[in-house]
């Protein structure tokens, strides 16, 4: 299932004439209303998607252990966060749900 922002509802796009702050190509629509002072930092969809493609990936901190789910009973072995309470952990499957 992929993530769909707003509930799959449509995304209000504003409309302009700005220019990319790194190729100086036109940008014509945004999905958000740009703060005037930072046009100059305004990305096109090319440029933003290589800044993002290009950013190096963080390995995420995983912490061992042997946890109850909290809903089924399941043992959960690893959480990205070193829990303080353990009273409502979830195990994935029951997370999704």
């Amino acid at each position: 299932m992929a993530y769909e922002p707003n509930n799959g509802a449509d995304r209000k796009m504003y409309q302009g004439n700005w220019k990319c702050g790194k190729c100086g190509g036109a940008i014509t629509e945004l999905p958000f209303e740009p703060d005037p002072a930072r046009e100059d930092s305004l990305m096109c969809k090319d440029c933003h998607r290589a800044q993002r493609d290009s950013a190096p990936q963080r390995d995420r901190q995983m912490y061992e252990g042997n946890w109850p789910c909290s809903k089924c009973g399941g043992s959960i072995t690893q959480l990205p966060f070193e829990p303080r309470d353990t009273s409502n952990l979830m195990c994935r499957d029951c997370f999704r749900k």
